[in-house]
């Protein structure tokens, strides 16, 4: 089989196509034909050492796809050959075959294509748990979305939207604003150095958002901390970009509540993750979320993929096919 390694900690230069045996599906596991794979910051930050740190390189990368299944493992009874499924987490995706275990999977509706379910497996699982379990957005919530142009932010807007809440969303580029609109921002700020509170200020008529979703790092924590409300919601996430630092929780402002939001803990088990990507698949059916795709490419250029993400030239989701 095709897939992409890491050889050893570092840049996207230590990403290679490569070719290597092709997996032989174990019992409880079935071997996928990987027909899309999706690209998320998670990669990225394996690349750079800042998790599967326990196994040897050369290590496989990705963890997200879909394809169809081409080989049944014993035990394996609620699937068959021939279909059509995808996943969140699976270790070794960057490939064009995957073994992966049947209960990572999700059968996939004829409505659903390859593409559009790779695109919202992980970003979508991730912006269904930040609007409807980690903060329950409420009618006349509004929220400040930092990246409100990228995968997840574009998927959370519209998610918030559905729940009749407010969207305030902060992009890097001015050629970002349209599509944060058309996603269903309300309003779209325009910052790379944090210097947005003012304006979140004078939207929110000095009072703040009811609650913040920030990925963007530690140059936009403080900013995120001032343009809540009182007793409003920070939810924090993506760990690639790093930390605030040791925070001491008595000099946290105006009541807040905060915390790191894993989308792991709204999938907790395979009942869980059936539910939750089902609702997905019905708001796509029904044309309540759309998916942005912002970048198809060769398996063999995923490199490029992560070079185009790191240097924030993107929007929606990127995937490689193999």
């Amino acid at each position: 089989m095709r897939a992409v390694v890491m050889n050893e900690i570092g840049g996207t230069d230590v990403m290679e196509f490569v070719n290597l045996p092709d997996p032989v599906a174990t019992p409880g596991h079935v071997m996928v034909e990987v027909a899309a794979a999706g690209v998320n910051f998670m990669d990225i930050g394996v690349r750079q050492g800042m998790a599967w740190t326990d196994g040897p390189n050369p290590k496989t990368l990705g963890v997200e796809g879909a394809g169809r299944i081409v080989e049944l493992g014993d035990g394996v009874d609620d699937f068959a050959i021939g279909d059509r499924v995808a996943w969140v987490y699976a270790p070794g995706s960057y490939a064009s075959h995957v073994l992966i275990s049947a209960d990572a999977l999700v059968r996939l509706p004829d409505t659903i294509d390859d593409q559009t379910a790779a695109a919202v497996m992980m970003q979508g699982l991730t912006a269904s748990h930040f609007a409807t379990d980690f903060y329950p957005v409420q009618p006349g919530d509004t929220a400040l979305v930092h990246a409100a142009a990228g995968g997840v932010g574009l998927l959370l807007t519209q998610i918030i939207r559905l729940r009749r809440g407010h969207v305030i969303g902060r992009v890097s580029s001015v050629d970002k604003v349209e599509v944060a609109k058309a996603a269903g921002a309300n309003h779209v700020i325009v910052d790379t150095e944090g210097n947005y509170i003012d304006e979140v200020l004078r939207l929110t008529d000095g009072e703040g958002v009811s609650v913040v979703y920030d990925g963007s790092g530690p140059k936009t924590f403080q900013g995120s901390l001032a343009a809540l409300r009182r007793s409003g919601t920070f939810c924090w996430y993506g760990p690639v970009l790093g930390g605030p630092g040791p925070l001491d929780i008595m000099s946290l402002p105006k009541s807040i509540k905060i915390g790191y939001a894993t989308f792991f803990d709204h999938i907790s088990t395979p009942e869980l993750l059936c539910a939750r990507t089902e609702q997905l698949f019905r708001w796509i059916d029904d044309g309540s979320l759309k998916v942005r795709i912002g970048g198809t490419y060769p398996l063999c250029d995923a490199a490029r993929a992560h070079a185009d993400m790191e240097g924030r030239a993107t929007t929606g989701k990127l995937l490689l096919i193999p």
